[in-house]
């Protein structure tokens, strides 16, 4: 009876979980189809009210770099001449840092992209999609190198130790003392640069195989929230990587987003 029991409710649960979101993302190079991580939910229900909101729809991808990603979500870039300065603007708020250990930036991944605060909140609007480059061991230790420089940063910055600090720092800014903002920047980055109270992250076994074969942008782990991948349309991703950008990295020709939804 008790098995019996067991299996129904499995049964009942495998019923009612809803599987991930996908959304179709039409560019002017061609469509994208993205999946949504259930392990992200402030990031996924954030990007579906987004979505459905019609945010996106025309905005371009107005950050790109061959080997590396591309980047949209600027809410003011729908209108944007050439000369516009783009990639500031987004919604007023953000959303919580969501870092997943087995989530990392391997090809195809969407991620969130944010400014560089304390908390690693991300923007409320503004993307990234890794297309990255294949990794080999040597580039994965430099790149394991440069994750735990950014992680030394993070856990020194909110470190109670270094807090007044900081705030002297801030407090310079606001007063515009350019000579003691000098001297508090050189012994605050003294401080961070050797920073060691933290546990070192090192690139698990299976991650490393798939950068090796498929490639991606392993720096960017465990700093930036990913709540997504590509499911179809890589080819897409490559071939907005591809195209001919100016000095801040916007493509020369715009490349834009026609319409997002919910599949």
């Amino acid at each position: 009876m008790i098995t019996i029991l067991y299996s129904f409710l499995a049964v009942l649960i495998n019923t009612f979980h809803a599987p991930p979101v996908q959304v179709e993302m039409v560019t002017n190079c061609g469509t994208i189809v993205l999946e949504l991580s259930d392990k992200t939910p402030l990031h996924r229900d954030n990007f579906v009210k987004l979505v459905e909101d019609g945010v996106y729809d025309s905005l371009l991808f107005h950050r790109v770099i061959n080997g590396f990603m591309i980047q949209a979500g600027d809410t003011e870039s729908k209108y944007a001449d050439s000369l516009a300065s783009v990639g500031s603007a987004d919604l007023p708020y953000q959303i919580p840092a969501e870092i997943v250990p087995d989530l990392f930036h391997k090809k195809g991944v969407l991620a969130a992209a944010r400014t560089n605060n304390p908390q690693r909140a991300s923007s409320s609007t503004q993307f990234y999609i890794v297309q990255g480059k294949i990794q080999n061991d040597s580039l994965l230790a430099y790149n394991e190198g440069r994750i735990n420089k950014m992680l030394a940063r993070h856990f020194g910055v909110n470190d109670p130790a270094n807090k007044p600090l900081i705030d002297s720092l801030e407090m310079a800014k606001n007063q515009k003392d350019s000579v003691l903002i000098k001297e508090l920047d050189l012994r605050l980055n003294s401080i961070l640069d050797n920073y060691w109270n933290f546990d070192k992250y090192s690139i698990p076994e299976d991650q490393r195989k798939v950068y090796k074969t498929i490639g991606g942008t392993p720096h960017l782990d465990q700093n930036y929230t990913i709540f997504g991948e590509v499911i179809s349309g890589l080819e897409v991703v490559d071939a907005i990587a591809a195209v001919e950008t100016d000095a801040r990295d916007r493509p020369l020709a715009n490349v834009r987003i026609i319409s997002m939804r919910i599949l």
